[in-house]
């Protein structure tokens, strides 16, 4: 028998939500989210920018510096890093650099891997406890600089810039125009080598006049030193050129002879490459199983 009595409102099913209610409330979801991912990226960065901060002024005092340098913390979250104690890669950059009496611009780059920092450290600034498994450096060398080592302080106006190896043996010959072999590593990679083409050039006493003079040497890494060692002396500039006689060659050669001593650099690294650039040689180096402590240098008076 079919019910015939009348249908109630309560009878009736609830109406389901409309399209346009669902669609605003997974706005509001989505809205929401957003701001929480904005809110907890923020704080990331927010803390990582503190902690790279507290190793800057750090590094600041022990690298002897007048300006904060650069830090980089690698890597994201950083709260992840910072509460397990472990970074992966850790950037520090710093010019200005003065070491011993006569280098006064140094620039210094490194990269730190493997980093291990308690969290509370960092936080107070106490950067004795950071440990580094392997850190890949360079240090640069502007002309100026290198102009103040002895003997080649005797030389005015001192420039450098890039040569070949074949170029500074040979000069302008067939043998010396030949490009230099390109060292690769083991992955077969092209990196810098231990020996590197410097042209050299400044201005000379000779039977008391002012002479301009070009110097082609070879700068090479031995063991903890830096070695420029000249091969052949012109005169000139870079549009005419003049052999040196032997005997004034003779004379002049030990002026453009020198070495730098890389344990008194910053970083504890052991020298791996040399590259010459315009203006400035740079040593390349690796170190393993070191402390945050050992990327500084003896202080010096700045002036």
């Amino acid at each position: 028998m079919v019910d015939s009595r009348p249908v109630r409102q309560g009878d009736r099913p609830a109406p389901r939500p409309g399209p346009s209610r669902r669609g605003r409330r997974v706005r509001r979801w989505v809205i929401v989210l957003g701001v929480l991912v904005i809110l907890l990226v923020g704080a990331d960065f927010g803390a990582a920018a503190v902690a790279e901060h507290a190793i800057s002024q750090k590094a600041r005092a022990q690298l002897n510096l007048s300006d904060d340098p650069s830090v980089e913390i690698h890597g994201f979250p950083f709260l992840v890093q910072a509460l397990s104690g472990d970074y992966g890669h850790v950037s520090v950059s710093a010019d200005g650099v003065p070491v011993g009496g006569n280098l006064h611009d140094v620039r210094v780059s490194a990269e730190l891997e493997d980093v291990t920092a308690p969290l509370s450290d960092i936080a107070s600034g106490n950067t004795k406890s950071i440990k580094i498994g392997k850190l890949t450096g360079g240090v640069t060398i502007k002309a100026a600089d290198i102009a103040r080592i002895s003997p080649l302080d005797k030389i005015q106006n001192l420039k450098i810039s890039q040569s070949t190896a074949s170029y500074v043996k040979y000069g302008d010959t067939d043998q010396g125009n030949q490009p230099d072999p390109t060292p690769t590593n083991a992955a077969g990679d092209p990196v810098d080598g231990t020996t590197a083409g410097l042209r050299l050039s400044g201005d000379v006493q000779v039977a008391g006049q002012k002479v301009e003079i070009f110097c082609f040497a070879l700068i090479q890494l031995k063991g903890k030193s830096i070695s420029i060692e000249p091969h052949r002396l012109q005169f000139g500039n870079d549009q005419s050129t003049t052999t040196v006689p032997d005997a004034v060659q003779k004379a002049l050669m030990p002026n453009f002879h020198a070495s730098i001593d890389t344990s008194t650099l910053p970083l504890s690294v052991t020298p791996t490459a040399v590259r010459v650039d315009s203006g400035s040689v740079t040593i390349k180096g690796e170190a393993a199983d070191l402390s945050f402590a050992d990327l500084s240098v003896a202080k010096t008076p700045r002036g």
